[in-house]
């Protein structure tokens, strides 16, 4: 038996609808971090598009065997960068340290200890099990009030996003590098699914991370000048 034409339409505009509910949480992600990201190494002078802020924030991407993953070495490698022009005066180093045997913020430390950047400007978060948590985190827990969020480029929008509605002034860098690995397409693909979460967790039900505190004093001590 052939749908009625009511029927059709009302099905056509509940796909649409539809539609437009999957894709909101990345329209959500893109503008409210729109003029708030730059692209490292997109032109000559891309540095000069990234503003001066006190802390860089680089979100952990796994530490398999002790050793930082290719994208969390990017990371790394960026932060480094902006420490170096002077961009950044400190890094906080958030990840995933709840069990014993893996520790991505040590592992994020010793790294970039061994290229050369003070101890004595590295603060750990051992607590930042999402994007979430970790800019939550980075403003309740550390006392960070401005930002740049270091991470890769398909990443970007939803960590500055989460960040700027975590009440943190958030600038985002990203690492654009990742394109030639094929390994990283499904995270890429996972950010339809992350974004959603997100917007959720910040917007819907303003979530507290899994460890909320106490408050810590590592990063003023990193800020206080020497």
């Amino acid at each position: 038996m052939p749908l009625s034409r009511t029927t059709l339409r009302r099905c056509y505009q509940g796909a649409v609808l539809l539609s437009v509910l999957a894709i909101s949480p990345l329209t959500w992600a893109w503008l409210t971090s729109s003029g708030h990201r730059a692209v490292a190494e997109s032109s000559p002078g891309w540095l000069a598009e990234v503003p001066e802020a006190p802390v860089a924030l680089v979100l952990g991407a796994g530490a398999p065997g002790g050793t930082p993953s290719p994208m969390l070495a990017s990371r790394l490698d960026l932060s480094a960068q902006l420490y170096r022009a002077g961009k950044v005066r400190a890094i906080l180093l958030s990840g995933d340290n709840s069990r014993k045997d893996y520790d991505e913020p040590t592992v994020m430390r010793d790294y970039l200890v061994a290229r050369g950047i003070p101890a004595r400007s590295l603060v750990l978060d051992y607590a930042g099990f999402d994007t979430w948590d970790s800019c939550v985190r980075a403003r309740t827990v550390f006392g960070a009030t401005k930002v740049t969020v270091v991470t890769q480029v398909f990443h970007l929008p939803r960590a500055v996003a989460l960040c700027r509605t975590a009440g943190l002034e958030a600038f985002g860098v990203g690492d654009d590098s990742a394109k030639r690995w094929a390994s990283t397409y499904p995270l890429a693909a996972r950010e339809f699914f992350a974004s959603a979460k997100g917007l959720l967790d910040s917007l819907v039900f303003d979530s507290a991370p899994v460890f909320p505190g106490p408050r810590e004093t590592t990063l003023d001590a990193a800020l206080r000048p020497e």
